[in-house]
C-alpha cells in the first residue's frame, strides 16, 4: 500500500491546525488566556454544575441497562471467537489506560486539597475533613468516571467487530443515525476532528502535568534542581519508552507493560503495608471506604446551593473532573472497543466499571493513608507542603519517611513512569488507529504512523511546556468535554438502534451447549 495512503489527511491536518491555532495565543498571553478561560468555566460550574453531576449518574444507569438487558449478551465479534485477551490481561489494559498515571498523584495528594478546602460546616485539617479528603480521593475513581469512559465503547465497538466497518471512527458509529451524506460529508469530518483535537489537547496536557511526578521524585533522590533541562531528559527517555510500546503494538507492548505494571504496583502496595503503618492504613481505608459509601449520593449530587459563597474543593473540582474526564471519554471507548473482540457488551462495561475502580480505591488508600498517618503524628507538615508552589514536591517528602525511603522513591518513579507510558502508548495508538486508512477490523494500525503521532503530541507538550500554554490548555480540555458529552448520548442511542436493526441480541450471542 503506498505510504501516503496510510493516513487520512482529511482529518489529521485540520486537527493540527486547529492545535497550533490555539496554542499560540496561549503561549503568547498564557496568564490572560488563563484568565478567560477559567472566567468561563466558572460560570459553567456555577450555572451546570447540576447538569455535569446528573450526567455521571444517567451514564452508570445507562451502563447498568446495557449490561443487564437482552444488549448485554451481545458478542463484539464472532460468537464461537475466544476473547483476546484472558480477564487478567483485559482488566490490566484497562486499568493501566483507564487510571493510569494520575492515581499515583491523586492517590497521594488528593485527600490535602479536601482537608484544607472541606465542604460548609467541617473544619479544615480536622478528622472529618480526613475522612472526606480520601473518601472524596475514591469518589474521583468510581462508577461515573469510567462510565464516562466506557460507554461510547458498545457503538465502537458494535461498528469495528460485529459490522466489520473498515474505519475505526464516531462518525462511522452515528451512520446509523444520520445517513451516509452526512457521515461521509462534512458532518462526519467535523466529528472526527473534534475527536483528535481533544486527544491531542488531553495527551499534551497529560505530558506536561506527569512529568513533574518523575523530576520531583528525581530532584530528591539527587539532591538536584527541577529545571526545563531536567523535564527535557525525563520527557525524552518517557517518549522513548511509550512510543516502542506503541510501535510493538499492544500483544508484544502495551498487554506486557500492563500486566508486568499490576504486580509491581502490587508488590509496591505490600512494601508500603509492611514497611510503614500497615495497620493504621488498612483501618483508615476501612474507614475511608465506609465515609465514600455512606456520603456516595452526597458526593455526587451535592450542589451547596443552600451553602452561600465559593464553592468547595468537592462542589467545583467535582464538576471539572466529569468535564475533562468527558475529553478522554472518546479516546478511552475507542481504546476499549479495540481490545474487546470476542467479549459481550456486558462483559466490557463490567470490567470497566469494576477493575479500574477496585485498583484505584486500595492505591488511594494506601497512598493516602500513609500521607494522612504521617499528618497526624507530626513526622510531616504534609497539609502546609502542598500549599508550597510545586504539590508534587510533597510526594518524595512523605515516601522518604518510610524504611528504605530512597528504595520507595525509586520503585513509586517506576511504577508510574510505566503507567504515564501506557496511558501514552495507548493513547498513540489508538489515535494511528483513528486517522488510519487501513482496515480495522482486521489490520493493526501502521507502525509508521504511531511513531509520528507520538512525536506530534511530544513536540507540541514541549513547546508549551517551555514557552507556556499549558495550563489554559488543560481548561480548554475541560470545556471541549461539553460537545463530547452531546455525542456520547448520540451514540449511545446508535449502539442501541444498530443492535435492534440486527437484532444481534437473538443473532449474535453466545449459544449455550
Amino acid at each position: 500500500m503506498d505510504k501516503k495512503k496510510l493516513i487520512d489527511y482529511k482529518i489529521f491536518v485540520p486537527s493540527i491546525l486547529i492545535m497550533i491555532a490555539i496554542s499560540i495565543p496561549f503561549a503568547m498571553y498564557e496568564a490572560e488566556s488563563l484568565e478567560l478561560l477559567n472566567s468561563i468555566f466558572d460560570y459553567i460550574v456555577d450555572v451546570f454544575s447540576w447538569g455535569y453531576l446528573w450526567y455521571g449518574i444517567i451514564l452508570v444507569v445507562a451502563g447498568l441497562y446495557f449490561s443487564f438487558s437482552k444488549y448485554g449478551q451481545v458478542v463484539l465479534g464472532d460468537p464461537k471467537e475466544k476473547p483476546r485477551f484472558s480477564l487478567f490481561e483485559y482488566a490490566s489494559i484497562l486499568i493501566a489506560m483507564g487510571v493510569g498515571s494520575t492515581i499515583m498523584r491523586t492517590g497521594m495528594l488528593q485527600w490535602t486539597s479536601v482537608a484544607n478546602d472541606p465542604p460548609a460546616g467541617v473544619e479544615a485539617g480536622s478528622p472529618e475533613a480526613l475522612l472526606w479528603g480520601n473518601a472524596y480521593s475514591m469518589f474521583l475513581w468510581g462508577f461515573q468516571v469510567f462510565a464516562i469512559f466506557v460507554m461510547i465503547a458498545p457503538a465502537m465497538g458494535y461498528i469495528l467487530h460485529v459490522k466489520k466497518r473498515p474505519l475505526m471512527r464516531i462518525s462511522e458509529a452515528c451512520r446509523v443515525l444520520f445517513g451516509d451524506k452526512f457521515t461521509d460529508g462534512i458532518g462526519g469530518k467535523v466529528l472526527d476532528v473534534l475527536f483528535l483535537v481533544s486527544i491531542l489537547a488531553g495527551a499534551a496536557v497529560t505530558l506536561g502535568l506527569g512529568a513533574p511526578i518523575i523530576t520531583q521524585n528525581l530532584s530528591h533522590l539527587l539532591n538536584i534542581e527541577v529545571n526545563f533541562g531536567l523535564t527535557i531528559i525525563v520527557t525524552i527517555v518517557w517518549v522513548f519508552l511509550f512510543s516502542l510500546s506503541a510501535y510493538l503494538g499492544i500483544e508484544k507492548g502495551i498487554k506486557r507493560l500492563s500486566t508486568w505494571n499490576m504486580y509491581l504496583a502490587g508488590i509496591f502496595a505490600i512494601f508500603i503495608l509492611l514497611g510503614g503503618p500497615g495497620v493504621f492504613i488498612l483501618n483508615y481505608f476501612s474507614d475511608s471506604l465506609s465515609f465514600l459509601l455512606s456520603n456516595y449520593l452526597n458526593i455526587s449530587l451535592n450542589t451547596d446551593s443552600v451553602h452561600q459563597g465559593e464553592a468547595s474543593h468537592i462542589q467545583s473540582n467535582t464538576v471539572f473532573w466529569f468535564a475533562y474526564s468527558a475529553t478522554w471519554a472518546m479516546l478511552h471507548s475507542v481504546f476499549a472497543a479495540k481490545i474487546s473482540r470476542g467479549r459481550t457488551i456486558k462483559e466490557m462495561i463490567l470490567t470497566y466499571f469494576l477493575a479500574p475502580t477496585l485498583l484505584s480505591w486500595v492505591a488511594t488508600g494506601v497512598l493516602g493513608g500513609l500521607g494522612v498517618h504521617r499528618y497526624l503524628t507530626g513526622d510531616l507538615s504534609v497539609l502546609n507542603l502542598v500549599k508550597e508552589e510545586e504539590r508534587m514536591a510533597a510526594i518524595p517528602e512523605i515516601l522518604s519517611t518510610l524504611p528504605f525511603g530512597e528504595i520507595a522513591i525509586i520503585i513509586f518513579m517506576v511504577v508510574a513512569l510505566i503507567f504515564l507510558t501506557t496511558t501514552l502508548d495507548s493513547t498513540t495508538y489508538t489515535v494511528a488507529a483513528y486517522t488510519s486508512t487501513r482496515d480495522m477490523s482486521k489490520y493493526e494500525p501502521p507502525k509508521l504512523l504511531r511513531i509520528v503521532i507520538a512525536a506530534v503530541i511530544t513536540v507540541l507538550s514541549l513547546v508549551l511546556m517551555r514557552i507556556g500554554g499549558l495550563a489554559p490548555l488543560e481548561v480548554i480540555s475541560g470545556l471541549m468535554g461539553l460537545p463530547v458529552i452531546i455525542i456520547q448520548f448520540i451514540l449511545i442511542y446508535a449502539a442501541k438502534k444498530m443492535i435492534d436493526e440486527d437484532q444481534a441480541w437473538k443473532n449474535n450471542i453466545r449459544k449455550s451447549s
